[in-house]
C-alpha cells in the first residue's frame, strides 16, 4: 500500500468518549426524524443509479447529522453515503472524519419493516474511535469506542461463543445489482450446507452488531465504510474478529475497507473464512 503523504497541520482530534457523546446524541436525533417521517407516510422514494433506493428520508436525516457536524467541527471531513460519498480522496480517509450511513436498511424503510439503523462513526488517521449504530423502530443503541468495549442501551455486550461451525447462524445481504448476485450463491451454497441457517436482516450495521451481541455468530457481505465503519468497531470492541477474505487493496485504511468482509465470533471465524474461500 503506498504511503500517504498528510498535511503539516491537522484537525485537533477528538476524544473517543467525546466523539461517541456527540454520535449518539445526533443518532438518537436522527432516528426521531425517520420515524416521525414513516409515521406521516409522506416520504418519496426515488432511485440511485436506477436500482438503489433512496427516500426523502435518507436526505433529510443525512442532512440533519452533517449539518450538525458541520457547525461543531468545521474542520472535520465527513464521508456520507448519501451527500459525500468520496472514496477516492485518500488524504481525506486519513483525517479527522466522521463517516455516515443517514439509513441504513432504506428499502426496510419503505417497506414499514424494523430492521433500519443509522450508524455514525468517528475516525482519525485511518483508525475507527467512536461508533454508534442507533435502531430506533427495535429501541436499541449500540456504542463503542476504542478501547472501551462495547454496550448495546448502555449494558456491555459480548460475542457469542460458539466454537462449531454447524451450530453457527450466519448473516448476509445481496447488492441491488441483479447480476452481481449470481457470483455470491456458491458462498450462501457453501454457509447453508455447512451452518446452521442463514438470515437476511437488510441492514448491514445491524447485521455486525448483532454478531457483536450474539445474535449471529458470523456475517459476511461486500460493502461500503458508511455500511461497516460504526457497526465493527462495536463489533471488535465486543471481542469478534473483523477481516476480509481477500487482500485489502488501493489506498482505503483496511479498518474502513468492505470488499469480502467477515465478522464473526472467534470461534468460528477461521472456519468461516476457510469455507468461503474453499
Amino acid at each position: 500500500m503506498a504511503p500517504i503523504n498528510l498535511p503539516d497541520s491537522l484537525p485537533t482530534p477528538l476524544a473517543p468518549e467525546a466523539a461517541l457523546h456527540f454520535a449518539e446524541e445526533l443518532a438518537r436525533q436522527a432516528g426521531e426524524l425517520i420515524v416521525a417521517e414513516r409515521a406521516s407516510q409522506q416520504f418519496t422514494l426515488s432511485y440511485k443509479e436506477g436500482v438503489e433506493l433512496l427516500t426523502s428520508a435518507d436526505l433529510k436525516s443525512d442532512h440533519l447529522i452533517c449539518t450538525a457536524i458541520e457547525t461543531a467541527f468545521p474542520d472535520h471531513h465527513i464521508l456520507s453515503e448519501e451527500s459525500s460519498p468520496d472514496l477516492d480522496n485518500a488524504q481525506t480517509l486519513r483525517q479527522s472524519l466522521w463517516i455516515i450511513d443517514p439509513i441504513d436498511g432504506t428499502v426496510n424503510f419503505a417497506y414499514n419493516q424494523h430492521q433500519v439503523a443509522i450508524a455514525i462513526a468517528y475516525a482519525e488517521n485511518g483508525h475507527l474511535l467512536a461508533g454508534v449504530v442507533h435502531c430506533p423502530f427495535q429501541n436499541e443503541t449500540f456504542t463503542a469506542f476504542r478501547g472501551g468495549g462495547a454496550q448495546l442501551n448502555g449494558q456491555p455486550i459480548r460475542n457469542s461463543d460458539c466454537t462449531d461451525l454447524e451450530q453457527a447462524l450466519i448473516g448476509t445481504g445481496f447488492p441491488y445489482k441483479r447480476q452481481r448476485r449470481q457470483a455470491l450463491m456458491a458462498h450462501l451454497e457453501k454457509v447453508l450446507l455447512h451452518c446452521r441457517d442463514i438470515r437476511r436482516v437488510g441492514s448491514a450495521a445491524a447485521d455486525i452488531c448483532w454478531v457483536a451481541m450474539g445474535r449471529l455468530e458470523g456475517y459476511y457481505e461486500s460493502v461500503n465504510p458508511w455500511d461497516l465503519a460504526a457497526a465493527c468497531l462495536i463489533a471488535r470492541e465486543a471481542g469478534a474478529k473483523v477481516g476480509h477474505l481477500g487482500p485489502v487493496e488501493g489506498n482505503m485504511p483496511e479498518e474502513f475497507y468492505g470488499k469480502e468482509l467477515v465478522v464473526a465470533a472467534p470461534g468460528i471465524y477461521q472456519k468461516l473464512t476457510d469455507l468461503l474461500n474453499s
